[in-house]
């Protein structure tokens, strides 16, 4: 497979790496930003968290199935699995029911550990694809 294929799960782990990212960038930061701003107080941040997660979901479940068919690794798969269920609780229901603190928190762990899935699903699904060219080639 071509490592610069939009099918590639090289490249489809780092642009999951780039959106958790993101998130972690957005949950660090508007804080912040809503306290020397106080007009961004008025942004609804529940949208902004769903847009996130329609991008990053697809993403990171195809580039975790891909990864997995190269290095069949389940433990690199149960992490992402565990970030992207702690994203959509906090980025959806953690807000509102539990309170912003418990959504932060929640947020920032899910991009943290998605984001760390994805970098071991890349080294592996690299490391298992020279392992296939270097046994083919001996």
């Amino acid at each position: 497979m071509d490592d610069h294929s939009l099918t590639s799960p090289g490249l489809l782990d780092k642009i999951a790496v780039t959106l958790s990212s993101v998130c972690l960038l957005h949950c660090l930061t508007l804080p912040l930003l809503i306290v020397v701003l106080p007009f961004l107080a008025q942004i609804n941040e529940d949208h902004f968290h769903v847009q996130m997660l329609v991008v990053i979901l697809p993403v990171s479940i195809i580039a975790f199935t891909l990864g997995y068919r190269r290095h069949c690794n389940k433990c690199v798969i149960t992490w992402g699995v565990i970030g992207m269920l702690l994203l959509v609780i906090g980025g959806t229901i953690a807000h509102s029911v539990y309170g912003i603190i418990v959504d932060r928190v929640l947020t920032i762990f899910g991009a943290l550990i998605i984001a760390t899935a994805h970098y071991f699903n890349n080294r592996l699904s690299r490391h298992s694809a020279l392992g296939t060219v270097k046994g083919q080639t001996d």
